[in-house]
Formats: structure tokens, sequence, C-alpha cells
């Protein structure tokens, strides 16, 4: 399926790894022109070099967690082009009881997660509406539905996300710009991988075990009953940013693997 999306500038944030770097990818086998995010200069560029084998893709290094960081990568799109397609996929996780979660801890994942996207959406969304084409889409989670508690700040965040899309796509009516989100089922990603290896040793178990293990716990409502790939979430995020995907406006559409037990 041809999405029609040749020769569209799109920006993903947190694109070097995981769920971002498989966005990226697909985009670029679509024809898209992409912007490639991330912290470190050398895992922008690295990524722009394989990126760049298939395709067109620029790289911007900076900091997301930061209203600079966003600037600076709001300005830096602006110099490569209008973009037309924006992902907000940048966002960490961690687990940690309730209890122990500080304030600091609260508005830190709130800066990266949800401002991030707000702030790269202010200065990009305008210029959808006024050339009448865009597709911005937040890259939310299951657990955003289906808060587990000792994680409850980051499920603040993925909800939120769910928010501010809904809320940004009512500013669309009647163009050919939509704003989305996608709550996304969990994910096997070197961020996952080297959660389980880090915290593989104070269980007792190995990294493999615990992997397997998360579907006797947290994720036994998952009818997939396994870790998404990366590419699994990536080929709705795409088709979400098509032309193709035009009737699709302000929803929370899942690629959850079924985790949540829910009609709608």
């Amino acid at each position: 399926m041809d999405l029609e999306i040749k020769g569209r500038l799109a920006l993903v944030t947190g694109s070097t790894l995981g769920i971002g770097r498989a966005i990226a990818e697909e985009l670029v086998a679509e024809g898209a022109r992409v912007i490639v995010n991330g912290r470190r200069a050398q895992a922008v560029e690295e990524t722009v070099t394989a990126l760049s084998r298939h395709g067109q893709a620029h790289g911007i290094a900076a900091d997301l967690a930061t209203a600079e960081g966003a600037r600076e990568v709001a300005e830096g799109a602006a110099r490569i082009g209008p973009v037309d397609i924006l992902v907000n996929n940048v966002g960490f996780f961690e687990v940690k009881k309730f209890t122990d979660i500080s304030d600091r801890d609260w508005l830190g994942m709130f800066e990266l997660n949800v401002m991030s996207g707000v702030r790269l959406a202010r200065a990009l969304f305008p210029g959808m509406l006024a050339r009448n084409w865009g597709r911005v889409v937040f890259i939310a989670s299951e657990q955003g539905a289906k808060p587990n508690p000792d994680m409850l700040h980051y499920a603040m965040s993925k909800t939120a996300q769910v928010s501010v899309a809904r809320g940004l796509a009512e500013l669309t009516k009647g163009t050919r710009v939509t704003v989305n989100s996608v709550l996304a089922a969990p994910t096997w990603s070197e961020g996952v991988e080297a959660f389980l290896e880090t915290m593989a040793p104070a269980a007792g178990k190995t990294a493999a075990a615990m992997r397997t293990a998360y579907f006797d716990g947290p994720g036994a409502s998952s009818l997939l009953q396994r870790w998404a790939e990366p590419r699994e979430i990536a080929a709705q995020v795409a088709f979400l940013c098509s032309e193709r995907a035009s009737a699709i406006n302000g929803a929370a559409q899942r690629v959850d693997g079924g985790i949540v037990r829910s009609l709608f």
C-alpha cells in the first residue's frame, strides 16, 4: 500500500533507538524525509547514516527534557523545511513505588514525556494548519489506560499525552490536519532490555526469565502474550502519518496486544 507521503518532511523525536528508530525507518521506507532526534550527537549521526542508505535523513541532537532543547529542535527543523509530520515519541519510564516517587521524579517525567510534545506542537502545529496538511502523533502507552501502581508517574504522563492529542485535534476541524495518539503495547526495546538486566540480579532471576515472567504478572491480560516488536508499533504509526489515514482524527489508537480489557 502506498501511504502517499513521499517527499513529506517528518520529525520523529527520540528516534535513535527502539520504537522511535523503527518509526523513522518505516517513514523513510515510504519515501518521507525524516529528521532524527536524540540527546547524543554520535547516536544521531549513526542513525542518519543508516537511514540515508534508504532515503533522505537529517539529524538534530538536543535534549527535549528542556525548553531550550525543544527550541533547538524546532528551529533546526525549520531550517530543513516545513514539517509535515510530527511524531512525539521521546520519553522514558521507570519502576518506583508510589511513596518513593519524589516531586522531582514527577516533574522530570512530565517535562520529557509531555512537555516535549507540547512545545514542539506549539512550534510546528500552526504551520500545518496554515498549509492545510499535517500529521501529529503522540506515542502514548497502554499504561495511560491501565496504570501500574509502581509506575504511576509514567502512567500519568501517558494519559496526559492522550488528552493533549485529543485537545489539539479539536483545533483541526475542517482541515486536512490530524492529531492522534497511539497506546503502544509493552514493547521489547533496548531500554527495556537494559532495565531488566539491571533488575535481574536483585530478583534472583535472569533477564530472560524476567522477560517471560512479565506475562504472568503485569502483562497477564495481554492477548499477544509476548512483547511487541518496535516495527509492529511503527507500522501503525506510519499509517496514521499517511494520507490514507485522513479520516482518523482525535483517536487514541490501541496497538496494545489486547492488554487493556475494554471494548472502547
